[in-house]
């Protein structure tokens, strides 16, 4: 385990990266599906209809493609994210960190409207009559009524697609982003005859983040749970 003990400051750099592209799409990601949800159950047929066609779209396109785009298609058409260039310590935030965001965000925002949708679904229709009937609109009773309750029912969705995003990070190895998978590969390629031991090592990193997400996500439950 020589490679490892050697090499922690690239072992804890690489799952570094693998948060920070975690936290920063994961709100990213729940703030555009609630935005979409609200838009596939909205009362406009258009805006429902275009969010139903982009949330099928997205969804049912391989993640590596959507990363193909924003890293080699987008710039044709003058897109580009070379503008970010943020420094804190040894972490770098450029134009790959912030591709590697918005393909993670604009993939998993659609997982998080359907999961936040099957939510809505549970809510009583008798609700949201009651919530027009003293004259809330549309607006308000989505963000009044219906959204408070659509999340309570809906975090174990919730949670499987945030658990899905962070394995989803290593995607982002392909594109440059020197996190978990990207390091792993480095040192794996360095020290080739130790590369079961790599292995175990990084997959036992990313168990402790997904049990730290699902433990998280079952206290959220108990203390959401409607009796």
């Amino acid at each position: 385990m020589d490679a490892i003990s050697n090499n922690l400051d690239l072992y804890f750099e690489g799952f570094g990266y693998t948060i920070a592209l975690f936290l920063v799409a994961g709100v990213a990601s729940l703030l555009l599906g609630t935005f979409l949800c609200a838009l596939r159950v909205g009362p406009v047929a258009v805006l429902r209809g275009a969010a139903a066609t982009y949330i099928t779209v997205v969804r049912n396109t391989p993640l590596l493609i959507v990363f193909f785009f924003f890293g080699f298609v987008a710039p044709v058409f003058g897109l580009t994210f070379n503008f970010v260039d943020v420094h804190l310590g040894d972490f770098d935030f450029t134009e790959f960190f912030s591709i590697a965001v918005v393909s993670l965000s604009l993939y998993t925002s659609t997982f998080v409207a359907e999961a936040i949708r099957s939510g809505v679904n549970a809510v009583e229709l008798g609700q949201a009559e009651a919530a027009r009937s003293i004259g809330l609109t549309f607006t308000g009773t989505m963000r009044e009524v219906i959204l408070p309750q659509a999340f309570r029912a809906s975090v174990p969705p919730l949670a499987s697609v945030q658990i899905a995003l962070l394995k989803n990070t290593s995607v982002a190895a392909v594109f440059g982003v020197a996190e978990a998978v990207n390091q792993m590969r480095s040192l794996t390629n360095n020290f080739g005859s130790e590369r079961l031991g790599i292995f175990i090592c990084f997959a036992i990193g990313y168990i402790v983040l997904v049990e730290v997400l699902s433990l998280g996500a079952n206290r959220l439950e108990r203390r959401w749970r409607i009796a």
